[in-house]
């Protein structure tokens, strides 16, 4: 047959159907993308079974039921997506070195404000000793309020509640009493005193490191310790009593005020400051006065191992420097703050170098607090009953 329309297969065009040249058109298609040489499987093999020649310049393909799979295509296509496709990068290990160092340093931020918070709550020192030395400061004037410490007043109640948690660690060995004070009321003296024998009937020794000043009150508390260190030039002793009245009627008087005053008895409004005292009233204060004195006295007796007589002979009210005071046996010897520390670890028989556990050291938040001044400050609330009390003020 010479029909130019007639296919190799013999076959008119008039009679393939659509789905046939559709197949036709796709194997056609194919046999250009296949190589001529054939492809060979891992075994030297054609990968093509049943394939047939396609004429001249063609390669060999498969017929349309053989399945054929090309390792060596597919790992080739798949070098090719990497190649050409934007894929990020591998990880490399440097960027998950930088990652740990960060963490460590974040880490490394987060223990070091910890220990600068809890530095700023008096918790220091060595911390590879349990043996502790407890270090409380007795900084102002003395009264039995609750006012926190660091606003230059030093309360009986903050002071002796950190004496006895000292005593309640069974770590800490011995404590020292850091002492900043001109003294105060004598009744925040002696709640101070009883827990300091408490701790010494728990063989907690106490020691006692003076700074600028520990007089008056502040040595009514310094009396019972085991040992009292200052500087030659710290003031101290002033062993006595005063209480002081405030007589303001002439004011009152120039400014036109009267009181009218009702009372129950004779001595009722002793002290108020819209008079002066009566001769009875003059003799009574000296009464308690002299009451309030014996106590002191008998204090720094037995705490020093002195006979009254000689502590008499030196309270009369007079300050001495510490050089002189070691002269009169008031103290026991020369020497800072770390000095005392340093004693206080012998006498508790702290083997090396204690802990130092600070209970009480101001922070800044309480000097924040006490930052006020005149009747706004924080402090002067806490204080108005001892220093406008109706009655006047008893120091020692």
């Amino acid at each position: 047959m010479n029909d130019k329309n007639i296919n190799p297969e013999g076959t008119k065009p008039e009679d393939t159907s659509g789905d046939d040249i559709s197949e036709s058109s796709a194997y056609n298609r194919r046999d250009n993308l296949i190589p001529s040489e054939g492809i060979q499987d891992s075994r030297g093999n054609s990968s093509y079974e049943g394939s047939t020649s396609a004429g001249p310049g063609f390669g060999k393909v498969a017929n349309q039921e053989t399945h054929f799979e090309s390792p060596e295509i597919n790992k080739t296509a798949s070098e090719n997506l990497k190649m050409n496709s934007n894929f990020p990068p591998p990880k490399k290990k440097r960027s998950s070195i930088s990652y740990i160092l960060i963490l460590f340093a974040l880490l490394t931020v987060i223990l070091v404000s910890a220990a600068a918070i809890l530095y700023g709550f008096g918790i220091g020192g060595n911390l590879g000793n349990s043996q502790k030395v407890a270090v409380i400061y007795v900084q102002g004037t003395m009264f039995t309020g609750n006012a926190p410490a660091g606003l230059g007043y030093a309360t009986s109640e903050e002071i002796s509640e950190n004496i006895r948690s000292a005593v309640a660690d069974k770590e800490v060995k011995a404590i020292v009493l850091r002492i900043n004070s001109p003294g105060g009321s004598p009744a925040a003296a002696q709640e101070i005193v009883g827990e300091i024998k408490k701790a010494k009937a728990h063989r907690i020794p106490v020691v006692v490191s003076m700074g600028d000043s520990a007089a008056s009150a502040a040595y009514y508390i310094s009396a019972p310790a085991d040992y009292i260190m200052a500087n030659p030039s710290s003031t101290t002793g002033s062993i006595g009593v005063i209480w002081v009245f405030q007589n303001m009627s002439a004011f009152y008087k120039g400014n036109g005020t009267n009181y009218q005053v009702i009372k129950s008895g004779e001595l009722k409004d002793m002290g108020s400051t819209w008079r002066g005292l009566t001769d009875t009233e003059k003799e009574y204060a000296n009464t308690v006065v002299m009451e309030i004195y014996e106590d002191f006295v008998t204090e720094v007796s037995k705490g020093r191992s002195m006979s009254t007589s000689d502590v008499k002979a030196l309270a009369d009210g007079r300050i001495y420097t510490g050089a002189k005071a070691k002269q009169l046996g008031l103290i026991d010897g020369f020497g800072d703050l770390y000095d005392a520390i340093d004693k206080a670890a012998e006498l508790g028989g702290v083997t090396g170098k204690p802990t130092v556990v600070y209970m009480n050291k101001a922070s800044l938040s309480k000097l924040l607090l006490g930052s006020g001044s005149g009747e706004s400050s924080e402090a002067q609330q806490f204080i108005n009953y001892f220093e406008k009390s109706p009655y006047g003020q008893i120091i020692s």
